[in-house]
């Protein structure tokens, strides 16, 4: 009997530790805040970050460039959580590539018959672009073109959020990178939209008992 009891832990307990891991950490904790009250859009325009999560993205001038990456982020991202009322896409534009926007849109739409209800574009004047980049106050920076292949997410409250742990601070994630949006950003969209249901969830619970 303890022969088979000492087998089963060493074949099973390694099993466990493995799916563990393998879930990603970030799915027994909440996601790390990295910067308090970044710059809400509304400043600048009819859309706000307020009680909204939001994938934050600046493709830049050559928004040419950038239908992969958007594709990238359509499929893996966005037409997994459109639907929630709350989540939303917010790409800041510089002034003038509107028609480029236009193109990259009618390609999402017909290339893969997307619902861009939540998938905004914002343009603006490139000092209040870089301000609002500049308010994420993470160590990437935006090219020549006031773009860059990251995108970030924003919570309720217009807070940065990412990854803090053992390998390092993770602010953004690469659109250019499936792994890095299957393996990273696809973990901690589902972490923070857990951690608002969950809250939403206690509140609700905590009325009741009012009641």
């Amino acid at each position: 009997m303890r022969k088979y009891i000492v087998l089963t832990i060493l074949f099973v307990l390694p099993l466990v530790v493995y799916l563990f891991f393998a879930s990603g950490i970030n799915h027994f904790a909440k996601l790390p805040v990295l910067t308090n009250s970044v710059v809400d859009v509304s400043e600048f325009s009819n859309h706000t970050f307020k009680n909204k999560i939001t994938v934050l993205g600046f493709f830049g001038n050559n928004v040419q460039d950038k239908h992969g990456d958007a594709l990238n982020l359509n499929q893996k991202i966005y037409k997994r959580f459109y639907q929630f009322k709350d989540f939303q896409f917010i790409m800041v534009q510089p002034n003038g590539t509107s028609e480029l926007i236009l193109d990259l849109k009618n390609d999402l739409k017909t290339g893969t018959d997307t619902d861009l209800i939540n998938w905004k574009f914002i343009t603006l004047e490139e000092d209040k672009l870089v301000e609002l980049f500049n308010s994420l106050k993470t160590n990437l920076s935006l090219d020549s073109n006031a773009g860059t292949p990251y995108v970030f997410i924003i919570d309720r409250d217009s807070n940065l959020r990412g990854r803090d742990d053992d390998d390092g601070v993770k602010y953004g994630y690469d659109s250019r990178s499936v792994a890095d949006i299957n393996n990273n950003m696809l973990d901690d969209v589902k972490v923070i939209l857990a951690e608002y249901r969950m809250a939403l969830k206690k509140n609700n619970r905590y009325k009741e008992n009012l009641d």
